[in-house]
Order: C-alpha cells, then structure tokens, then sequence
C-alpha cells in the first residue's frame, strides 16, 4: 500500500477518522493578511468536523527551494508532504505579487512533485480552495487566476468560489477580520473544500486503480 493509500482511509462507518484539512501560504511577514485569512478559513474548517494543519510564512520559508530527485527537503518539507498525502481538501492562501502569486507559495506547491508515484499523484482527489489578498483588486483576480491554473496542473479540484481580498480595505487585526463580508468569503472557501472532501471521500475505493500517469 502506497503512502497516500495508507494515510487516507475512506470515511463512513464506525471508527471512521475525520476529514483532513492542510492550509498552506501566508507571507515571511508574521501576521500577514494572508496568513490571517488562511487562519479564519481553517478555523471555519474545524468548526464543520475537520482537523486541520497549517502552514504558513514561518515554516514555508525554511524549505529550500525544489529540486526533483535531490533527498530530502529537511523535516519541513517532509511533514508538508506527509500532511499533503493525508489531506482530503487543501486551502492555498497567496499574496498577489506583481500580478501572480508569491514565490515562496510557489516553491512549496512544488514539494507536491514528491507525490508523483502516490496511488493519487500530487493533488489528485483533493479538493482546493484558494484565497488571494493584494492591495488591489488587479492583482488579486491575475494571481486567483494563476493559482486556478496550478491547482488544475496538479490535478486538485479547484472549489468554484476563490476568495479575493482587497487588503486596502479589509484589516486582520488580532486576527478579527474587519469586513463582515469577506469574512463570508473566506468561510465558503472553507465550506466548499469541506463538502466536496465529503463526497469523494463517502464514494473512495481504496481498490481502484491509479490515475493515469499514478502509481500503477
């Protein structure tokens, strides 16, 4: 049994363990409006059953940058990955940089190469939801944009609402949001990720087969 096969047991029935949350994003800025948003979806996912493991600026930052085939990324690294296999829906949260997303989100999406021979490769069966802060609105919908097109490359499921802040008007402090409205957003975001985890949970077969280009 593959990693991503023996980390993921099907829901339903006694005994059945919880959905599994993993948040990932947030800035090297302690506090940033990003984290703070990835931070309420998670909340917000706790509160619907799941468990949940975030990872943010502080621990994104200490992994190196991806390189296929080159061992292990350091103890950072192998708990993202380890988290990921385990993860029925993920929540992706990215400041908007020059009209896409930052490089450190990027560079940790990457480390998904390490699931390329997973029963089900990178994000596949995952739900996504993904979440944009920018102070602007153009940068949040290119980078939203961006993040869809990656999601999909690592064959998750994107959730269809993608959160959108504008930081110029919305604030996190200790850790509140301001705005009542984008804090709906970012609670769909959550609902989403965790409805669609259920469904294809309920339905999994751990016998199927691999998905094309999967572990055979």
């Amino acid at each position: 049994m593959d990693p991503a096969t023996a980390a993921r047991p099907g829901r339903g029935g006694d005994g059945a363990r919880p959905l599994h949350v993993v948040g990932l994003g947030g800035t090297v800025r302690p506090g940033s409006s990003s984290e703070q948003a990835l931070r309420t979806a998670m909340r917000r996912a706790e509160e619907l059953g799941a468990t949940t493991r975030a990872f943010t600026g502080a621990e994104l930052a200490q992994l190196p940058m991806y390189a296929p085939d080159s061992g292990s990324g350091g103890p950072v690294a192998e708990e993202l990955v380890a988290e990921l296999r385990r993860a029925d829906g993920v929540i992706v949260a990215s400041p908007g940089y020059h009209g896409s997303l930052s490089g450190m989100v990027k560079n940790a999406l990457d480390y998904t190469e390490d699931m390329r021979e997973d029963r089900l490769p990178y994000l596949a069966d995952r739900s996504v939801g993904l979440i944009v802060t920018a102070y602007g609105w153009q940068a949040s919908v290119t980078t939203l944009t961006a993040l869809r097109a990656i999601v999909h490359a690592l064959r998750g499921w994107v959730t269809p609402y993608g959160a959108a802040i504008n930081s110029a008007q919305c604030s996190f402090a200790d850790g509140m949001c301001s705005d009542h409205r984008v804090l709906e957003q970012l609670h769909v975001v959550a609902d989403e990720v965790v409805r669609f985890a259920e469904l294809v949970s309920a339905r999994r077969d751990p016998a199927l087969p691999g998905l094309p280009g999967g572990r055979r």
